[in-house]
């Protein structure tokens, strides 16, 4: 499958290029050397004013290039694969890492490690023309355009390609494709709002998409506005993943030996909802992205939180030497100053559907999405940001209106305390942080601080 991807990094012209840098790294007196690669070709259309202008593609690649001497390592980057530009790029490894510092804790290379074939390469999304993805941008600006209203957004299709090689004999590589659509429907006075992504394109469906953004910008028109306070919510996955999802970078064992992680001294205690599980696991059939790390080690799969109880956290090689347990596979590329961090987040769900949540709540907010998040208290993992595109009144078990926009002031530590239902889980995609698998959830007294003016 690989080799279909891109023939710029087929295996087989992975294995020559780092042939070509190995050799070169030993003509200049240096063995331990590292290489990661990367292709990708990708096309995005998009649209606004119910009117498609614009249709871009660009095709990339870059070789990078780590060299170890004597307790030193550094690495040198090219987007070219002539052979005059990989002995260039490989002096200039060389020569940055003996003017580097030397590190007593750097690690040799990885050694090689079983990593498993994922299969994420759907070729009708590799092969979509701009006829493709025009066509169906056509039919969401129709259904959007019927209601009188006005469609903007981006629809895009690409495959990438990552590998990394080592003289220790590691050799992985990754091949994926990926869709994206997303659309907002704007009204006079509201907005609607949906996106999703997919290894497979055929799993989006714009038309859909585009009757939920119109429909939530039908039924928010003339928005009222209620008090701040603290109400019971509805978050729908795109909310809860760009809010919850800002916490998953301190589930690294750099971050706890660094101090800076809300999780410093709390592993193994009580700290959520029992109903709350999150896994961090690449395998999962919803999930996305290579299963290997930084360094070449395999991803393995993560209990990150079991029955409210946060368990395991990500370790690179570094981080795991210094801790004494065994790396993850989590790390990125070395050098670097973040260590690693789970990327596959899976936050289990249960069986309540959105509609019975909202029939469940007498009276209640349901949020389509939150944006600008920012971070108020890192230890108390407080959050503050804004609700947007589809924020409406719940009463009696209905949907009431839509209302001003809020502003909030929410801790996550309290909100996964305050989980009283949740959906089945879905890949969501949002704006303030990567897609994962995620819930819908009903949060009880949630702190909304203000109303917006817009």
């Amino acid at each position: 499958m690989p080799g279909d991807i891109d023939p710029v990094l087929s295996i087989e012209r992975s294995y020559e290029l780092f042939g070509s840098v190995q050799q070169t790294a030993r003509s200049l007196g240096v063995r331990d050397v590292e290489v990661l690669f990367a292709a990708h070709r990708g096309a995005l259309t998009r649209f606004a004013n119910n009117t498609i202008h614009q249709n871009v593609s660009e095709q990339g690649q870059w070789i990078s290039v780590r060299t170890l001497i004597d307790k030193k390592t550094a690495r040198a980057t090219t987007n070219r694969f002539d052979a005059d530009s990989i002995r260039s790029v490989v002096e200039q490894a060389i020569a940055l890492t003996k003017s580097a510092a030397p590190d007593p804790e750097l690690l040799p290379l990885a050694a090689p490690s079983t990593i498993p074939q994922i299969p994420r390469f759907d070729s009708a999304t590799a092969s979509a023309s701009p006829t493709d993805r025009a066509r169906a941008v056509a039919e969401a600006i129709r259904v959007v355009e019927q209601a009188s209203q006005t469609a903007a957004g981006i629809y895009s299709t690409g495959q990438s390609v990552e590998a990394i090689f080592n003289s220790a004999g590691v050799a992985a590589l990754h091949g994926e494709t990926m869709a994206q659509f997303s659309i907002t429907a704007m009204a006079e006075d509201s907005s609607g709002w949906a996106k999703a992504s997919a290894v497979a394109r055929a799993e989006i469906d714009a038309v859909e998409m585009a009757r939920s953004a119109s429909n939530k910008a039908r039924l928010s028109r003339d928005p009222r506005e209620v008090e701040p306070g603290r109400y019971t919510v509805i978050l729908e996955p795109a909310a809860v993943l760009d809010l919850v999802g800002q916490m998953f970078g301190d589930f690294s064992g750099t971050a706890l030996d660094d101090q800076r992680s809300f999780l410093t001294d709390r592993l193994g205690k009580k700290l959520f909802g029992g109903n709350i599980n999150i896994t961090d696991d690449v395998a999962h059939p919803l999930q996305a992205g290579v299963p290997f790390d930084g360094e070449g080690l395999r991803r393995r799969k993560l209990t990150l939180v079991d029955a409210g109880v946060p368990r395991e956290v990500a370790y690179a090689r570094s981080s795991a030497r210094k801790a004494g347990v065994e790396p993850t596979g989590h790390g990125f590329p070395v050098p670097n100053e973040i260590g690693e961090a789970p990327m596959n987040i899976v936050i289990a769900g249960g069986s309540t559907s959105s509609e019975e949540m909202i029939a469940s709540t007498s009276r209640g907010i349901l949020v389509t999405r939150f944006w600008y998040i920012r971070e108020v208290d890192p230890f108390a993992k407080i959050m503050t940001g804004m609700t947007r595109d589809g924020t409406f009144l719940i009463e009696d078990g209905r949907l009431i209106c839509g209302l001003r926009n809020f502003r909030f002031n929410q801790g996550l530590i309290e909100l996964l305390n305050s989980v009283e239902a949740l959906s089945p889980a879905v890949r969501a995609s949002g704006e303030e942080t990567f897609d994962m698998v995620v819930p819908a959830m009903k949060v009880r007294e949630f702190n909304f601080t203000e109303v917006t003016r817009f």
